[in-house]
């Protein structure tokens, strides 16, 4: 279940990140912004529903896993 939830929450974060993005850079509608938000406030639950103990660790795991879905 933990991996499942840094897999989504690397999508959401890699989501919201680009939806500003492409709000900035290329000239996209403000209305980008509205799922690029609830992106990122996903990106942020999910992260909460990994277990305190493991926290440390968690943060590097989901490290590892954001870098791979960054290049997938």
């Amino acid at each position: 279940m933990t991996a499942a939830i840094y897999i989504a929450a690397a999508f959401a974060e890699i989501a919201g990140c680009f939806a500003f993005w492409a709000w900035l850079k290329l000239d996209r509608s403000p209305l980008w912004l509205i799922p690029g938000m609830l992106s990122l406030v996903a990106f942020a639950y999910l992260l909460t529903l990994v277990e305190v103990e493991a926290a440390g660790r968690a943060y590097a795991t989901y490290g590892g896993v954001y870098i791979a879905a960054s290049l997938a």
